[in-house]
């Protein structure tokens, strides 16, 4: 097996810890038809007081346009979320959930809750705090990156 490291050993472990956490958690979606991904877009279209456009949601989730039109292509087919023309953008499409879709997003919920909380049992209140503290401190120590060529 081929092993990639970074040049600071806190930096792999935050990475392993974090892919780690992601394969436990899809696993539980995945046992119910679910994944990471779909949860984050069913959760976009679920906190939003309004219909999103496509380029609105790949944006809110980072992730690149064609993914966004895979997942929304596949969420569509199971009857979870609806696509409808803009009515001043005729390139553009606005998202929902269906009723099915708020069913299936309440239960994603439920289901990554419970997840995590079983990753995260063995923390006691204060690691909660001091690792809180200390992720926040690193996210702010790093500076925004700077525009992509395409932007």
């Amino acid at each position: 097996m081929v092993e990639t490291r970074s040049s600071d050993v806190l930096v792999d472990d935050l990475f392993r810890t974090t892919v780690r956490l992601r394969t436990y958690v899809d696993a539980q979606l995945r046992s119910h038809g679910l994944s990471v991904s779909r949860l984050r877009l069913l959760r976009a279209l679920a906190t939003t007081t309004e219909p999103l456009r496509m380029r609105d949601l790949g944006e809110a989730l980072d992730v690149a346009p064609r993914t966004v039109t895979s997942l929304v292509d596949a969420l569509e087919r199971e009857g979870l979320v609806e696509r409808a023309r803009h009515p001043t953008d005729r390139r553009a499409y606005l998202l929902t959930l269906t009723p099915t879709g708020r069913t299936v997003h309440a239960r994603a919920e439920e289901i990554d809750r419970a997840a995590l909380s079983t990753a995260t049992a063995t923390l006691t209140p204060t690691q909660r705090t001091t690792l809180l503290d200390l992720l926040s401190t690193l996210r702010a120590s790093v500076p925004d990156a700077p525009p992509s060529p395409q932007d």
